[in-house]
């Protein structure tokens, strides 16, 4: 279990990651955050897949497609995973290394991120979201493979 809250606990803690991200308080997030916390989602990211890497990552797409807001519109919790489904907003406006130029273009998608916690902090993200809605949405080419 995740500290004395359990599930209950673990969703302030997604809740609060996520006010956090969505209010630019990005120094806040080592209190949802573990220092070695693990984000294995690298669509957009791109960041090394290790421990702690995930603090500039969020870094970077929070300033690129700022201002980017995260609205929870559903969590699930069970043992020490915790489910979000969020609708994600923002404005691509400034310069990202694994994005093209700024288009200026706002866009909202809906995202399903799962959290593993431990000791009331976020250790593991995975996430899926609408990458074609995204892309399209901001004018982007769709990547290709070579």
């Amino acid at each position: 279990m995740n500290g004395t809250d359990g599930v209950d606990g673990s969703k302030k803690v997604v809740e609060g990651f996520f006010e956090a991200v969505s209010e630019n308080r990005l120094a806040d997030l080592p209190r949802f955050m573990a220092a070695d916390v693990v984000d294995h989602n690298k669509i957009i990211h791109g960041e090394a897949d290790e421990p702690g890497a995930a603090f500039e990552g969020l870094r970077q797409q929070a300033e690129a497609l700022a201002p980017l807001t995260v609205q929870v519109d559903e969590l699930i919790g069970e043992g020490d995973r915790v489910v979000a489904r969020v609708t994600q907003r923002g404005v691509h406006s400034a310069a990202h290394p694994r994005m093209p130029d700024p288009t200026g273009r706002s866009f909202e998608v809906e995202a399903i991120w799962i959290f593993t916690l431990a000791d009331g902090k976020i250790t593991e993200i995975r996430a899926v979201s609408d990458r074609l809605g995204l892309f399209m949405q901001l004018g982007w080419a769709w990547p290709q493979t070579d």
